[in-house]
């Protein structure tokens, strides 16, 4: 059986049909969200990220991993000193492997929430025996997230092509009145107060392209239940510069030398996130309209974006 949409809910699931005591988790690149989901299984998993040994980790990322690690009873997570690019999701009962996919869904909110753009594939009961002996080879040489060796930490200063400024102000250098941070201002649409957005230019795009990937080239359905159907956008992870997670997504259109591209940026599925946490940050009333001397007041008129690894963001508005 081959799987290309509601990744998601199968992983999670999956353990319902198959009698299992154990879920392991291989993929080259992780996001802290699907990771915190994992408290609600009733059982422990282990989730390795394969790509580790060649490319390390941010510092960002690892304090959300190792958070996680220190706050959910039956999760731990390693990183593999050998450099390992397979996605491979496995179950077992007393030791032994009842169930696998494989394929190419990273274990990350963009892996596993964009219909038809990755796939997974049960695989068969003659091949279990030589994927038991490659965890274990895998396993062998991991390490837990909690002895991380620091020299893999990439805590170099970025430069400056590397780091992408997001202005929160309008073009008349102020915040938009019903759009951008506003965007639930504005009683035509059908926002709640809160909703808020952040643009991203043509600019940006242009001048960060490994940044902002084009979008897929034609529309596609969504679960009913993390938005709208026939969406054509990207869910992402975002990790704040003060350690919050949230999901977020990269919608609406821009077209670029005839390719469309993402023009904002919310989170998702309730923009209203993303409006609530940025008001806590300018410490001002959830509902109230963000003003420019709000945004003085605290120091900061942007967001600079990151990307920590495929699909996985850092924000920073710190000051």
């Amino acid at each position: 059986m081959l799987y290309t949409d509601n990744l998601d809910s199968i992983i999670f699931h999956r353990h319902e049909i198959f009698q299992s005591d154990e879920l392991i988790v291989l993929s080259g690149y992780i996001g802290p969200k699907p990771i915190e989901r994992l408290k609600n299984l009733p059982f422990n998993t282990k989730v390795i990220y394969g790509m580790y040994g060649s490319e390390g980790i941010k510092r960002s990322l690892h304090d959300s991993l190792l958070g996680l690690q220190n706050n959910i009873n039956n999760i731990n997570i390693f990183y593999s000193k050998l450099p390992i690019h397979a996605k491979c999701y496995v179950w077992k009962k007393d030791g032994k492997i009842v169930h696998a996919l494989v394929g190419s869904a990273n274990f990350s909110t963009n892996g596993l929430s964009t219909p038809n753009r990755e796939v997974l594939a049960e695989t068969t009961i003659d091949t279990f025996s030589p994927l038991n002996a490659y965890l274990d080879l895998i396993l062998q040489n991991s390490l837990s997230c909690i002895e991380l060796d620091v020299i893999k930490i990439d805590d170099r200063v970025l430069n400056a092509n590397e780091i992408c400024f997001l202005s929160l102000l309008g073009r008349g250098e102020d915040v938009q009145n019903n759009a951008g941070l506003n965007w639930g201002q504005n009683i035509n649409n059908h926002t709640t107060k809160n909703d808020s957005y952040i643009k991203i230019r043509v600019q940006d795009i242009k001048d960060f392209p490994q940044l902002f990937h084009p979008k897929q080239s034609s529309p596609i359905k969504m679960d009913e239940k993390r938005g709208r159907r026939h969406r054509h956008n990207d869910s992402i992870e975002i990790i704040w510069d003060d350690g919050v997670c949230m999901d977020g997504l990269l919608f609406g259109n821009v077209v670029i030398n005839g390719i469309k591209y993402p023009k904002q940026v919310t989170s998702f599925p309730h923009a209203s996130e993303l409006g609530n946490y940025i008001r806590d940050r300018l410490r001002i009333p959830h509902g109230c309209p963000i003003r420019r001397h709000h945004l003085n007041a605290y120091g900061r008129n942007n967001i600079g974006v990151t990307l920590l690894n495929e699909g996985v963001y850092k924000f920073d508005f710190s000051v």
